[in-house]
């Protein structure tokens, strides 16, 4: 094994060189001390990962070795060895923090299996220090805020798959924040130091999607007038974010299974294979393992993609951490506006208590800009929240009445545009529906340019392959 020093502290040559037989015959790498004093002075020199020390020495004992262990290396187990007539103080060195304690004679069997079990519990405490550091400086974890066991659960994931170069599959609903997981999970690896790339991809045609991540050559098809570079290689040594991954087609499935099983990627008109070096990491809104029977997601891209999953949970689920978001909020755009906003209004935090949030941190960040920005005192109103309630709650009008004309015409914009949504989304979906779901000919039937009808769908949030399939 790598990084795993052992330092064994013993008085008796005998068991000091019988220890060292049996760790290094795993792999560790193991020290030997003939003194607590001068494995303490080892110590302040090097970091271990685990000390084995006898109970009964002369000068320091055993104990004084394990409480000053405690002091300069809180997070490196600790066993203790010892006759059977000193197992009752043994006891009493673990409630003073000593992993464990083994008695002797010892077999080779019982060092190991105690060993294990001892560098286990040391990577979960290096993960709770770590964790708890991060709380403890701004109530998160990198650009997350919350402390609520449903979010901690997402960080500690994160601690633990960052290292590797598994694939990640986040999933959760629209506004959680999963492209903060996946440059998290890159910031916390190896490869932070190279290029993280994030395609939605929602926002490209099918044509150009295949080009935007693998590349094409010069004339490889129309209007390809000069060799292009695609994703995959630009992200060489770092991370690729696939965003919404569930909105690829069956074509595209097939190419990205062969890229994450091969590592290559062949651009499109070329004919010479390009060997990758990237840690794929793909979100999704929707349930992939649902899509399978279904015949929309590959099973085996599925299973690939799915080796390490993390869910985010909705901000209906987590609601302990609202009062940190919003807090967070307020200061950051108070900061950016140069307003003193002072916090919100009883009623105010009332409302958002009782919210839903269909749209999530991200709504709950709107939400919080726009009362910002509407507030007329340094406390927020429940009208400066303008929150588009249902049944008796309200009618889905702003209750914020303007004050000046400025004001006037950005209430009526917004007012228009909530009333009309419905209606475009309407259009949009039966011209779609008359023409088989083509979006050229639906276009042109409703007297469109195609780029203009494929803004609105964006506009609109609207998924064609998604519709296709309800």
């Amino acid at each position: 094994m790598e990084n795993i020093d052992v330092l064994v502290v013993d008085d008796e040559a005998v068991i000091r060189e019988g220890l060292r037989r049996i760790l290094e015959k795993e792999g560790f790498h193991v020290e030997t001390s003939a003194s607590g004093q001068i494995a303490l002075e080892r110590m302040q020199e090097e970091n271990f990962s685990l000390v084995i020390t006898d109970l009964k020495m002369p000068g320091m004992s055993g104990m004084e070795v394990l409480k000053a262990i405690k002091v300069l290396q809180p997070e490196v187990p600790v066993i203790i060895i010892t006759g059977f007539s000193t197992v009752d103080t043994a006891v009493e060195a673990m409630k003073n923090g000593a992993f464990d304690y083994i008695a002797k004679p010892f077999t080779p069997e019982q060092i190991t299996e105690k060993v294990r079990k001892a560098l286990d519990q040391r990577a979960v405490l290096i993960e709770n220090i770590f964790l708890k550091k991060e709380l403890g400086e701004h109530h998160g974890f990198d650009l997350f805020v919350g402390e609520s066991k449903e979010i901690q659960k997402v960080y500690r994931r994160i601690i633990q798959v960052a290292p590797t170069d598994s694939t990640v599959l986040i999933t959760g609903e629209s506004g959680t924040g999963k492209e903060l997981v996946a440059r998290a999970i890159h910031n916390h690896s190896n490869r932070r130091e190279n290029p993280f790339v994030a395609v939605d991809c929602t926002s490209l045609a099918e044509n150009l999607l295949e080009s935007e991540l693998f590349g094409h050559v010069k004339g490889s098809f129309t209007g390809a007038i000069q060799t292009k570079t695609g994703l995959f290689k630009v992200a060489d040594g770092g991370t690729l974010f696939l965003d919404e991954i569930s909105n690829i087609s069956l074509t595209t499935q097939a190419k990205l299974l062969r890229v994450l099983q091969e590592r290559e990627i062949t651009p499109i008109g070329g004919t010479q294979p390009v060997p990758i070096d990237i840690r794929l990491v793909a979100a999704t809104n929707k349930n992939l393992r649902t899509l399978v029977p279904q015949g929309t997601f590959r099973e085996d891209l599925f299973f690939r993609l799915n080796i390490i999953p993390i869910d985010l949970p909705p901000l209906r689920e987590r609601k302990g951490d609202l009062p940190l978001l919003i807090a967070f909020f307020l200061k950051k755009f108070s900061e950016e506006m140069g307003r003193e906003i002072r916090g919100l209004a009883p009623d105010a935090m009332a409302l958002l208590e009782d919210y839903t949030f269909p749209g999530n941190v991200r709504e709950l960040e709107n939400i919080i800009e726009r009362a910002v920005v509407l507030a007329e005192e340094d406390l927020i109103q429940k009208e400066d929240l303008e929150l588009r309630l249902s049944g008796s709650e309200g009618t889905g009008v702003a209750a914020y009445v303007p004050q000046n004309v400025e004001e006037l015409k950005e209430t009526k914009r917004q007012i228009r545009e909530r009333a009309v949504e419905p209606i475009e989304k309407a259009f949009v979906l039966q011209a779609l529906k008359r023409n088989n779901w083509n979006i050229t000919r639906a276009a042109e039937e409703t007297g469109m340019l195609r780029p203009n009808f494929q803004a609105l769908l964006k506009k609109l949030r609207i998924s064609v392959r998604s519709q296709m399939n309800n």
